[in-house]
């Protein structure tokens, strides 16, 4: 069998030995998403480095595994399995799936305004049916391939947020993911939509985590709608088993004056890859995405960005810092498309990494496509080392040579981090890059 029937073979076997764990569902709706999804797999291509959106990408591990999903409820996690909550239950709504599954037990929501929906997806399609049915059909979904088309054939469950036009939610709303597996590898895929409606403002900080070197694969969609004026600041913490594979997709669409700002953290994880999707619906929105990765031995972190300009006075920036170790491999790719009618758009696209050895790898493509004549637009990428003028200043005022390579990376990396205004927030996110900085040196 050559590779690329192999490759077929693996999903094929995923859709075959998981369909039956999913039980059919009473939404007429849900059980024909599943059904038309496992029909497009089979005529969709299998990601290989052929093709250009994966063309950095080894996927053998990958294919190298079996995944089994877990439908039974999860009634032994505590909160002692979760290490650090980022805020305490008075100051923030809480959320936590494992393994894709929302746990009520652990979730602190009840005391939620009539206005704001949270909770999870597959009760939201009991309660909520007709609203998450019409919001989930609508089309700004990533761009289909065989892995988000896996996250349809099997959807079960997810996150769901629906906030009612000009409310402003005073508290933020903090989502964990944990996975883990126990008897087999885990399949975790939850599909997730949340929805901003005009002049509607939030904050939502999602985590995703796991217990101990669990091995497993999480293979999550979300589709993110803001309305007119709304504002979302949204933060996601990937700091995973070195054992998981993690790929996430997510779709935004913005509407007329709506504020989209995100800071993605990447550290943990064998393989990682985030892809990002903005489209405009609307004139004078405006979307914020910045990241810092830190990637080492044996480490593989992608972001690919795809940002669509197709309306007027639209602005955009994208801001990714990477600092590479090891035999790690980082991957930027992102792309800035502006459409012919998109005129008076104001565009910046940026990513620098650093490398700390020699067999350090970094691949990145920044890209601009611009059909319009009255543009602000710029792009650029820098990939170098520390420098050992500014070592060697450090070393003369009694520093070791750690110390002061891991102050030099953590002022690299607070170039992104220092815009996190959330004082608690920013405490967190500097403490996992900085242990996983610590790991880089001890060469884990």
């Amino acid at each position: 069998m050559n590779r690329q029937l192999a490759q077929r073979q693996w999903f094929d076997d995923i859709l075959a030995q998981n369909s039956q764990r999913i039980a059919e569902s009473d939404q007429v709706w849900l059980n024909e998403t599943r059904q038309q999804a496992c029909e497009r797999i089979v005529h969709l291509p299998i990601p290989q480095r052929k093709q250009e959106n994966w063309r950095y990408t080894n996927l053998a591990d990958l294919y190298a595994n079996t995944f089994y999903s877990q439908t039974a409820p999860v009634t032994a996690l505590h909160e002692e399995d979760i290490e650090e909550w980022i805020y305490s239950p008075a100051d923030s709504y809480r959320l936590v799936f494992a393994n894709g599954q929302c746990v009520p037990a652990l979730s602190n929501i009840e005391l939620l305004p009539d206005t704001i929906k949270i909770g999870s997806l597959r009760a939201a399609l009991s309660t909520d049916g007709d609203l998450v049915t019409e919001w989930l059909a609508r089309s700004n979904s990533p761009d289909t391939d065989v892995f988000t088309e896996l996250n349809q054939a099997l959807l079960n469950d997810g996150l769901f947020i629906h906030v009612a036009a000009n409310v402003e939610l005073a508290l933020p709303i903090e989502v964990v993911h944990l996975n883990f597996s126990i008897e087999h590898n885990t399949l975790s895929q939850p599909h997730s939509l949340v929805i901003v409606e005009d002049g509607a403002r939030v904050k939502l900080v999602e985590r995703f985590i796991s217990t101990g070197d669990s091995t497993y694969f999480f293979n999550a969609v979300s589709q993110l709608f803001l309305g007119e004026h709304a504002a979302l600041q949204h933060y996601r913490l990937q700091d995973e088993s070195r054992h998981a594979h993690h790929l996430s997709r997510v779709a935004i669409q913005q509407h007329t004056a709506s504020e989209y700002r995100s800071v993605n953290i990447a550290t943990g994880s064998a393989w990682s890859r985030t892809d990002m999707q903005v489209g405009f619906t609307g004139p004078r929105a405006s979307c914020d995405i910045e990241g810092v990765f830190t990637v080492g031995d044996a480490q593989y972190t992608d972001f690919h960005l795809d940002v669509r300009h197709s309306q007027p006075a639209c602005r955009s920036r994208e801001n990714f810092r990477g600092i590479v170790h090891g035999k790690g491999q980082a991957v930027f790719d992102g792309r800035v498309v502006v459409d012919k009618d998109a005129q008076k758009t104001d565009a910046l696209l940026t990513n620098k990494n650093l490398l700390l050895c020699e067999d350090a790898e970094v691949d990145t493509k920044p890209q601009l496509e611009i059909y319009a004549d009255d543009v602000k637009c710029g792009h650029g990428t820098t990939v170098g080392k520390l420098d050992p003028d500014q070592i060697y200043y450090l070393r003369s005022r009694g520093m070791s040579k750690d110390a002061a390579q891991r102050m030099l990376c953590l002022g690299f990396a607070e170039q992104i981090l220092s815009r996190v205004e959330d004082a608690r927030l920013h405490e967190v996110i500097a403490a996992q890059v900085s242990s996983q900085i610590a790991r880089l040196e001890e060469g884990v």
